[in-house]
């Protein structure tokens, strides 16, 4: 680990990045539950399926690599983004469900501090190095 210096520290306090990333984060979150409201989508399964995404770290402890790799690509705002517009598009309620309990998860991770996996620790996250 590098020391850093006072000035380093203070434009790295000045920028805020880790603040405006869970700022982020909390946006997408309250964005999308508004959206899953407005929808009348059932809460038990916004509920039951809200962590469903963190089964990919199940994959971490066998193989790290493919973990971490898993876990990013099911943590990313690609995929549900995609199937959330695609399914609207074609008028498809449970890929607009599916896709909003999705990033409803990706939004709560962020707001929480978690965030992509690096191949070192299962707690190494790009939040870790801000």
């Amino acid at each position: 680990m590098s020391v850093q210096s006072s000035s380093e520290l203070s434009k790295r306090a000045v920028s805020m990045p880790r603040f405006f990333l869970h700022l982020e984060g909390s946006a997408i979150l309250i964005a999308v539950i508004a959206l899953y409201s407005m929808q009348n989508f059932s809460w038990w399964t916004f509920a039951l399926f809200l962590l469903a995404p963190d089964l990919a770290f199940l994959l971490y402890p066998v193989n790290r690599k493919a973990g971490s790799i898993l876990y990013n690509l099911v943590h990313t705002l690609i995929f549900p983004l995609a199937i959330g517009l695609l399914s609207a598009g074609a008028g498809n309620p449970p890929g607009i469900q599916v896709a909003l309990i999705w990033l409803a998860h990706i939004g709560m991770d962020r707001a929480f501090g978690y965030g992509f996996k690096y191949l070192g620790e299962a707690r190494e996250t790009h939040f870790s190095r801000i």
